[in-house]
């Protein structure tokens, strides 16, 4: 049976092994999908060894997207441009590295009806999440894609990465005067409880608030976005098993439904 692992510290929080059984079954392929918690410095031996016992592919999340990028022989253009990789394809010898996170925000938003084509997007954070969805969010053809951080810099080195494209960086307060149709929070500011630096004007503009984050509440700015009459207010569970989707797709060949998926997850939130 072909094995497959989603490798991660810490891990027994993953929902990835019951996504992906659950696509397993609804597109009848034997195979087995497993958590594995490896240790910081084990990384490289626990993919040889998956190799080694029939591994055909896994997924990996924090902290070892960036030596999974580092252990790649192929990389993806959306890989090489985020600097890190969730998705590991073993296939002749060869491991190839993917990034499909962008792909699950993208699907999710249009799967809730929010165009980005010539829209105004404003994405929040410089850190690996939002550099994991940037290529995905220009590949819509978006208006303008604003990148907002703390710091400056870091938005700044996300956005030379795409010299040719309706793309730039601001500070948090700089989006004060301005208006965007789509807000996508990729900060870690949900995990945490804490409200975003951004005004209730900025929020009131958008037609859409997503936040990357999930739980059984919504996170502190949804609740926002929904008082302020946001049209549109996602948490990023369909993210979550959007990415999936499109990993089991690469592995495959085969494009799961996500939407009986998502109904169980969600079930298992409230």
């Amino acid at each position: 049976m072909d094995q497959y692992r989603v490798f991660g510290n810490p891990i027994a929080q993953s929902k990835s092994p019951f996504i992906h059984q659950q696509f397993a079954q609804q597109t009848k392929q034997s195979l087995n999908y497993q958590s594995e918690l490896v240790a910081l410095e084990q990384f490289e031996l626990a993919v040889n060894n998956l190799i080694a016992n029939q591994g055909k592919g896994a997924n990996v999340t924090a902290p070892f997207k960036e030596q999974a990028f580092a252990l790649c022989d192929e990389l993806s253009e959306r890989a090489k441009l985020a600097g890190a990789v969730n998705t590991l394809i073993f296939s002749n010898g060869i491991i190839s590295g993917d990034t499909t996170d962008g792909v699950g925000l993208v699907s999710d938003l249009l799967r809730h009806q929010i165009q980005l084509r010539d829209r105004n997007i404003l994405l929040l954070g410089a850190g690996g999440a939002a550099k994991g969805v940037v290529q995905s969010l220009l590949a819509q053809a978006p208006k303008s894609l604003t990148i907002a951080n703390r710091t400056l810099s870091k938005a700044q080195a996300i956005t030379q990465h795409y010299p040719n494209n309706a793309i730039e960086a601001i500070t948090f307060a700089d989006t004060d005067q301005l208006a965007f149709d789509v807000i996508i929070n990729a900060t870690s500011a949900g995990l945490s409880g804490a409200s975003l630096p951004i005004t209730d004007q900025t929020i009131k503009s958008a037609v859409a608030c997503y936040d990357m984050v999930y739980g059984k509440e919504p996170t502190a700015f949804l609740k926002q976005a929904k008082s302020l009459g946001v049209k549109h207010v996602v948490d990023g569970l369909g993210m979550l098993v959007g990415q999936a989707a499109a990993s089991f797709q690469l592995w495959t060949g085969i494009n799961p439904d996500v939407e009986p998926v998502l109904t169980s997850l969600r079930a298992q939130l409230t």
